[in-house]
């Protein structure tokens, strides 16, 4: 995996979740780019109906919630 991409409306949520994103990539040693998607546009062209949404080399693996760091490194060990 070399991207997660985080399509992020600006919420509170959205924020925690990159925050959950760079601990738990800290927490594993994994150097992974990190990037915000805020273009509506680009962001409807995924199958998501709320942000914040991970994506992960452009699949999507969550939408509409703040996962947790565990989940997050769950979710990184499954799509490596």
């Amino acid at each position: 995996m070399e991207t997660i991409k985080i399509l992020w409306s600006g919420c509170p949520s959205c924020k925690r979740l990159e925050e959950n994103v760079k601990l738990a990539l800290e927490k594993i040693w994994v150097n992974v780019n990190i990037e915000k998607v805020t273009d509506l546009v680009e962001i409807m062209s995924y199958p998501v109906m709320w942000t914040p949404a991970l994506v992960f080399d452009e699949k999507v693996v969550s939408y509409w919630k703040v996962n947790e760091i565990d989940e997050i490194i769950d979710l990184i060990n499954k799509n490596l």
